[in-house]
């Protein structure tokens, strides 16, 4: 008869406690998505005109702060025609999207057609786009509690998500780049090396859903490269060199796979939504320090500038790059003989300067920082601040542009969206050094001689 002793049993106790946390903050997260759907059907249904557009929607999507960009987008993108994405698609001198182009990449494309399959209008649009999206957000939801415990009610319940859940199709992007860290941080059965290649085709996944996790296949290489060991455990001529290529090629063939048969059947349209992004410019709905501190430096009643534009056009990209630069630097000088090269933490602070940087700054990409909050020990008091900040900007822009249509006073509502623009930038610089020094909650590994094996889950 086998003997469970005091450590089996107390193993067991966490196993248990952690799948009872994972379900419960899922079934949480599903009651936050029904709020948001609620919120988000406020501007949907009743009266409909013959273009499938929901009367009501223009009366309320500013002045209730219904709006989402899921039901704005059916009309204007040939959602309505159900015409299949990219394919036929271009884009005009003055930068209209034309024939199923749409500005986000392939994968999001294909989502946007897939909600509209079997609808006729923008309600029913909405309606099955989150349908479409919530188990995204249930999946990550789980993944969170199991990496972090408690920690993930702030995604699972948190205002951003009641925000912006249904506001555009954020939800899967969020997901490949949580889904990452997870197979990095709890499927420690496999190497380090075939961890990376799994993690970076994930990763791979959501560049092509939304970008943005791409950049997190660099700090994730180093990870690989370093073996997910504390600097010194190996010597330097026996860094996994071999292993840190292949996560980079993993990466990028999965991304020309995915690509490849949108540029065979439709360069143009492919290539249009590029075009699209590279054209855009730094204004009045983009919400980024550019617009806002053009107001700043030059006063409100100064208009910007092509000239202004051009320099943001190049100013905002050599910081991003600089910013991710100096994340990678600061995080290989945190790889210590006691620490992991900190990937997550890296990865957290090129989103951080991404998103500071960026000339545009939706407010759903909230949604992209909240799991960092989440996996990495930052203040409480930070976090709170930057929910409130995220509150100022994504309820405060929406109630300014309803005072600016119906020619009412715009000062009140404006120094609202201020206040929540450079109380975020504040934050957002804060942020990228804490990320790169904290630790990642959720269980840790001890030290192990053996390949592949981490200190920390970081």
């Amino acid at each position: 008869m086998t003997t469970v002793g005091p450590r089996q049993r107390a193993a067991r106790r966490g196993a248990t406690w952690a799948a009872a946390l994972s379900i419960l903050v899922m079934l949480l997260c599903g009651l936050t998505l029904a709020l948001a759907y609620a919120n988000k059907a406020r501007c949907a249904g009743g009266a409909i005109d013959e273009s499938g557009r929901s009367l009501v929607f223009e009366e309320r999507k500013d002045s209730d702060v219904c709006y989402s960009d899921i039901q704005f987008l059916w009309l204007g993108r040939d959602i309505d025609n159900h015409v299949f994405p990219y394919v036929d698609g271009a884009i005009t001198e003055d930068g209209a999207l034309t024939g199923g182009a749409v500005e986000y990449p392939v994968l999001s494309g294909v989502l946007m057609w897939a909600g509209a399959i079997g609808v006729d209008n923008d309600a029913d649009f909405l309606w099955h786009s989150a349908l479409l999206l919530a188990p995204f957000a249930l999946l990550t939801a789980w993944m969170l509690a199991r990496l972090a415990g408690p920690a993930a009610l702030l995604w699972a319940i948190g205002p951003p998500l009641v925000f912006y859940a249904f506001h555009n199709w954020e939800l899967p992007v969020v997901c490949t780049a949580v889904a990452a860290v997870y197979v990095m941080t709890m499927l420690t059965g496999l190497s380090v090396r075939t961890r990376g290649i799994i993690a970076a085709v994930l990763l791979a996944l959501g560049f092509c859903l939304k970008l943005y996790p791409g950049i997190f296949v660099l700090p994730l290489a180093v990870f690989v490269l370093t073996e997910g060991a504390p600097r010194g455990r190996r010597p330097i001529g026996e860094l996994d060199v071999a292993g840190a290529a292949q996560t980079l090629l993993a990466a990028m063939g999965t991304v020309a796979a995915v690509n490849l048969p949108f540029v065979l059947a439709g360069v143009e349209g492919w290539r249009a939504s590029i075009t699209f992004q590279q054209l855009r410019q730094a204004d009045i709905t983009t919400n980024s320090i550019w617009y806002w501190g053009h107001q700043l430096i030059f006063g409100r009643a100064a208009e910007t500038t092509q000239t202004w534009h051009d320099a943001v056009a190049i100013a905002s990209p050599a910081l991003i790059f600089g910013g991710f630069a100096l994340a990678l630097w600061l995080g290989w000088r945190r790889w210590t003989p006691t620490s992991v090269y900190p990937w997550v933490g890296v990865s957290a602070a090129m989103l951080a300067a991404f998103m500071l940087f960026h000339k545009v700054h939706s407010p759903q990409y909230t949604l992209w920082i909240i799991p960092f909050l989440v996996l990495l020990e930052v203040p409480w008091s930070l976090v709170a601040a930057y929910l409130v900040a995220d509150a100022a900007v994504g309820v405060g822009v929406f109630r300014y542009f309803a005072a600016l249509g119906e020619g009412e006073g715009v000062e009140l509502m404006e120094g609202i969206v201020q206040f929540g623009v450079w109380l975020r930038t504040a934050l957002l610089i804060t942020l990228f050094f804490l990320f790169l020094r904290a630790r990642v909650r959720g269980p840790r590994v001890e030290p192990s001689t053996a390949p592949g094996r981490q200190l920390q889950p970081a």
